[in-house]
Protein backbone atom coordinates (compact mmCIF):
# COMPACT_ATOMS: atom_id res chain seq x y z
CA UNK A 1 0.00 0.00 0.00
CA UNK A 2 1.20 3.63 -0.74
CA UNK A 3 2.83 5.21 2.30
CA UNK A 4 0.91 8.69 1.82
CA UNK A 5 -2.56 6.54 1.54
CA UNK A 6 -1.50 5.05 4.99
CA UNK A 7 -0.63 8.32 6.71
CA UNK A 8 -3.62 10.08 5.48
CA UNK A 9 -5.79 6.87 6.55
CA UNK A 10 -4.47 7.34 9.96
CA UNK A 11 -5.10 11.20 9.72
CA UNK A 12 -8.97 10.35 9.28
CA UNK A 13 -9.61 7.69 11.66
CA UNK A 14 -7.73 9.69 14.49
CA UNK A 15 -9.91 12.40 13.73
CA UNK A 16 -12.98 10.92 13.46
CA UNK A 17 -11.77 9.25 17.26
CA UNK A 18 -11.34 12.89 17.95
CA UNK A 19 -15.19 13.88 17.01
CA UNK A 20 -13.52 16.36 14.88
CA UNK A 21 -15.58 15.62 11.72
CA UNK A 22 -19.25 15.47 13.71
CA UNK A 23 -20.22 18.84 12.96
CA UNK A 24 -19.51 18.78 8.89
CA UNK A 25 -21.98 20.00 6.69
CA UNK A 26 -24.33 17.65 5.36
CA UNK A 27 -23.23 15.19 7.05
CA UNK A 28 -24.96 11.84 6.97
CA UNK A 29 -26.51 12.52 3.01
CA UNK A 30 -25.17 11.21 0.52
CA UNK A 31 -22.64 13.24 -1.74
CA UNK A 32 -23.45 14.63 -4.86
CA UNK A 33 -20.63 13.62 -6.71
CA UNK A 34 -20.33 13.91 -10.87
CA UNK A 35 -19.46 10.77 -12.63
CA UNK A 36 -17.46 11.64 -15.24
CA UNK A 37 -15.31 8.25 -15.14
CA UNK A 38 -16.66 6.98 -18.64
CA UNK A 39 -14.88 9.72 -20.25
CA UNK A 40 -11.31 10.27 -21.27
CA UNK A 41 -8.73 11.87 -18.55
CA UNK A 42 -8.34 14.35 -21.16
CA UNK A 43 -11.99 15.34 -21.90
CA UNK A 44 -13.23 15.81 -18.12
CA UNK A 45 -12.36 19.59 -18.26
CA UNK A 46 -13.70 20.17 -21.46
CA UNK A 47 -17.31 18.36 -20.43
CA UNK A 48 -16.88 19.82 -17.14
CA UNK A 49 -16.96 23.94 -18.28
CA UNK A 50 -19.49 22.90 -21.29
CA UNK A 51 -21.78 21.17 -18.51
CA UNK A 52 -21.30 24.13 -16.31
CA UNK A 53 -22.19 26.06 -19.33
CA UNK A 54 -25.91 24.47 -19.88
CA UNK A 55 -24.36 22.85 -23.17
CA UNK A 56 -24.70 18.62 -23.50
CA UNK A 57 -22.20 16.29 -25.57
CA UNK A 58 -24.32 15.63 -28.99
CA UNK A 59 -25.21 12.21 -27.98
CA UNK A 60 -26.84 13.34 -24.64
CA UNK A 61 -28.80 15.74 -26.58
CA UNK A 62 -29.66 13.10 -28.80
CA UNK A 63 -31.20 11.19 -25.97
CA UNK A 64 -32.93 13.54 -24.79
CA UNK A 65 -34.82 14.47 -27.62
CA UNK A 66 -35.65 10.84 -28.05
CA UNK A 67 -36.88 10.55 -24.94
CA UNK A 68 -39.16 14.01 -25.13
CA UNK A 69 -40.42 12.50 -28.91
CA UNK A 70 -40.99 8.62 -27.56
CA UNK A 71 -43.06 10.82 -24.33
CA UNK A 72 -44.94 12.76 -27.46
CA UNK A 73 -45.64 9.54 -29.28
CA UNK A 74 -46.96 7.88 -26.04
CA UNK A 75 -49.30 10.97 -25.46
CA UNK A 76 -50.79 11.91 -29.23
CA UNK A 77 -53.54 11.56 -31.41
CA UNK A 78 -52.80 8.73 -33.80
CA UNK A 79 -52.92 11.30 -36.89
CA UNK A 80 -49.60 12.95 -35.22
CA UNK A 81 -47.52 9.90 -34.63
CA UNK A 82 -46.34 8.98 -37.94
CA UNK A 83 -44.93 12.12 -38.06
CA UNK A 84 -43.76 11.68 -34.92
CA UNK A 85 -42.31 8.20 -35.54
CA UNK A 86 -40.10 9.43 -38.68
CA UNK A 87 -38.57 12.13 -36.08
CA UNK A 88 -37.54 9.38 -33.49
CA UNK A 89 -35.98 7.00 -35.95
CA UNK A 90 -34.35 9.89 -37.45
CA UNK A 91 -32.78 10.41 -34.09
CA UNK A 92 -32.26 7.41 -33.38
CA UNK A 93 -30.24 6.47 -36.61
CA UNK A 94 -28.38 9.36 -35.87
CA UNK A 95 -27.77 8.64 -32.60
CA UNK A 96 -26.50 5.49 -33.38
CA UNK A 97 -23.73 6.68 -36.08
CA UNK A 98 -22.08 8.97 -33.57
CA UNK A 99 -21.59 6.22 -31.38
CA UNK A 100 -20.53 3.80 -33.66
CA UNK A 101 -18.01 6.36 -35.46
CA UNK A 102 -17.29 7.00 -31.94
CA UNK A 103 -16.44 3.44 -31.09
CA UNK A 104 -14.51 3.02 -34.84
CA UNK A 105 -12.53 6.44 -33.74
CA UNK A 106 -11.56 5.13 -30.68
CA UNK A 107 -10.60 1.27 -31.36
CA UNK A 108 -8.74 2.96 -34.96
CA UNK A 109 -6.81 5.61 -32.16
CA UNK A 110 -5.48 2.54 -30.12
CA UNK A 111 -4.98 0.48 -33.27
CA UNK A 112 -2.61 3.40 -34.93
CA UNK A 113 -0.81 3.47 -31.33
CA UNK A 114 0.47 0.02 -31.12
CA UNK A 115 1.62 0.30 -34.90
CA UNK A 116 3.20 3.65 -34.06
CA UNK A 117 4.73 1.77 -30.87
CA UNK A 118 5.87 -1.05 -32.89
CA UNK A 119 7.49 1.29 -35.74
CA UNK A 120 9.51 2.87 -33.47
CA UNK A 121 10.78 0.35 -30.61
CA UNK A 122 11.71 -2.04 -34.14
Amino acid sequence: MDIFLTIAEGKIKEAMRNGELDNLPNKGKPLNLDDTAHIPAELRAAYTILKNAGVLPEEMELKKEIVSLQKMIDSCHETEKGSLQRKLTNKILKFDMLMEKRTLNHTLGAYKGKIYDKLTSG
